[in-house]
């Protein structure tokens, strides 16, 4: 996955538990559990806009560009 999540880091940093997060930006638990593990596909900017009004962060602090290179390819 070219788009890494640190939920996870920020979640600690925070000292907060992913329930809590969920129940403060009226997500299930469940959406957002899928979106911590990297399973998500796409991401709401509202609810990107909630998670980082709660924990008090950046778009960038939460989301992370991780290039998949091939077996073939060298990094540049």
């Amino acid at each position: 996955m070219a788009i890494a999540v640190k939920l996870d880091d920020l979640l600690h940093e925070r000292r907060m538990t992913l329930t809590e997060l969920a129940e403060r930006i009226d997500i299930t638990l469940a959406n957002l559990s899928i979106l911590k593990t990297g399973k998500a596909r796409a991401i709401r900017f509202s609810t990107l806009e909630a998670i980082c009004a709660v924990l008090d962060c950046q778009p960038g602090d939460l989301l992370r560009f991780e290039p998949e290179w091939d077996a073939g390819e060298e990094a540049a």
